[in-house]
């Protein structure tokens, strides 16, 4: 049961896509819920606080590091996929495009647009995620949460209150185990195209290969933040090592050892800018850690 690896002020540079974080006071990597639990029962004791990291994408830490445990999901991993019911279960620290794929080689149609995000299902629940036009929630039954209590906890979809970019566990501290998902049967071939075709047009659209966080502004609706930003000519703009996209206006690319802070400037200065001019207040999807 103690394989569990429990490692101290270890960067957190390393689990974040923007490359750009301090050291964890503890960091852990479960790979099973036993694992899970254990953890739960050791920070109870402890006495410390637990901050659950995914991916690492949609996420700025500060160079000072997090105080507690870093809860890395990114091991736990599973997916079952029934063929016949279109019914999806899938651990949390799966990711997004590893189940797009499979579901689109099982002729599951519903995913085709995730299979370009970078990011866990456990975030993507928590953040809705989506995008063209389709989100995560459209195709969520419900989850399975672990409090930081040890208590197990169904909820359905209908009670996780989801909007853009939103849902009820962004304000409460549980950690997703798994998801339910109802995908619909369709032509394997048409959809396998489809998945390509939309990963092919972010691989041309955004600044896939560089160290980014995904889009770091909310769209202001109907408005796109990408848009305004770049209607006022501020591709390329540096703070530091941070700048703007060249490619992509909504993300900001770690250039060159980028620090938290700059990050954190240079949002507030496209925040200022564009409340300036158009007095419009983008907001941020990025979640920001330590600070």
């Amino acid at each position: 049961m103690n394989s569990i690896r429990l490692e101290k002020n270890i960067s957190l540079s390393n689990f974040t896509t923007w490359r750009i974080g301090g050291p964890a006071e503890w960091i852990a990597q479960p790979k099973n819920i036993e694992e899970i639990k254990y953890l739960i029962t050791w920070i109870n004791k402890k006495k410390i606080p637990c901050n659950i990291i995914g991916a690492g994408s949609n996420l700025l830490i500060n160079d000072k590091g997090i105080k507690g445990l870093s809860l890395c999901m990114r091991n736990f991993k599973g997916i079952q996929i029934d063929k016949n019911s279109g019914i999806v279960e899938v651990l949390s620290g799966e990711m997004l495009p590893t189940l797009a794929r499979k579901a689109a080689a099982s002729g599951l149609h519903g995913l085709e647009w995730a299979v370009g995000i970078p990011g866990t299902i456990g975030g993507a629940v928590v953040m809705n995620a989506g995008a063209q036009g389709d989100c995560i929630s459209s195709y969520l039954e419900s989850i399975t949460t672990l409090s930081l209590t040890g208590e197990y906890k169904m909820i359905k979809k209908k009670d996780l209150n989801f909007g853009y970019r939103h849902s009820l566990l962004q304000n409460e501290k549980l950690i997703v185990v798994s998801a339910r998902l109802k995908l619909v049967s369709g032509h394997s071939e048409k959809i396998r195209k489809l998945t390509n075709e939309n990963l092919n047009h972010r691989l041309q659209t955004q600044p896939y290969k560089a160290q980014t966080c995904g889009s770091v502004f909310r769209n202001p609706e109907p408005l796109k933040a990408a848009k305004l930003i770049e209607e006022l000519g501020l591709k390329g703009v540096r703070f530091g090592g941070a700048e703007i996209s060249k490619t992509h206006s909504n993300f900001i690319i770690n250039a060159n050892n980028a620090s938290s802070c700059d990050v954190k400037e240079l949002i507030k200065y496209i925040q200022k800018k564009v409340l300036d001019a158009y007095g419009i207040l983008l907001e941020t999807e990025v979640k920001q850690c330590g600070f």
